[in-house]
């Protein structure tokens, strides 16, 4: 009899343990999405910032290589940014490419005090001094050449 009361409670307690219900189910789908939501939204603001860092990055080191290519080479080194194709290329004196960069469309640059196109002395200096505006997504950025071939970036 015993034995039988036992089998019995526990065939009912089976029936019982269906699962989640539907209303439980939901809520816990809907904590997910929010949450998924939530952190994708500061993605975009962190990818145009890693951009920028990658560009100016690049920037950088293609313009001290070709500083030092003038200087080793004690010839002229020609800097162009030709901005309507989005690219910019370091031409050696005698009219041969030393390297050819594409940059994102997002990108613009414009001439200000200093033209889109300059060259590195043999010295290592720059022939003109001044600076350049480069937007990235509407944010400006200034990049400052100095007097002996220096040269930096600002935000703003």
């Amino acid at each position: 009899m015993q034995m039988a009361k036992l089998l019995w409670l526990q065939q009912m307690n089976q029936k019982n343990e269906k699962g989640f219900t539907l209303l439980e189910s939901l809520f816990v789908l809907s904590i997910f999405l929010l949450i998924m939501s939530l952190s994708f939204l500061p993605l975009k603001n962190q990818e145009s910032q890693l951009e920028a860092k990658l560009f100016f990055s690049q920037l950088k080191s293609d313009l001290l290589y070709a500083q030092q290519y003038a200087v080793t080479n004690q010839s002229l080194v020609r800097v162009n940014f030709v901005t309507p194709e989005n690219y910019y290329y370091i031409r050696k004196q005698n009219g041969d490419i030393l390297l050819k960069r594409e940059y994102s469309k997002e990108i613009v640059i414009r001439g200000g005090s200093l033209d889109l196109h300059f060259y590195f002395l043999s010295n290592g200096n720059s022939n003109s001094f001044g600076s350049i505006y480069i937007y990235l997504d509407k944010e400006p950025y200034k990049m400052t050449f100095q007097l002996g071939g220096r040269f930096y970036v600002m935000k703003g």
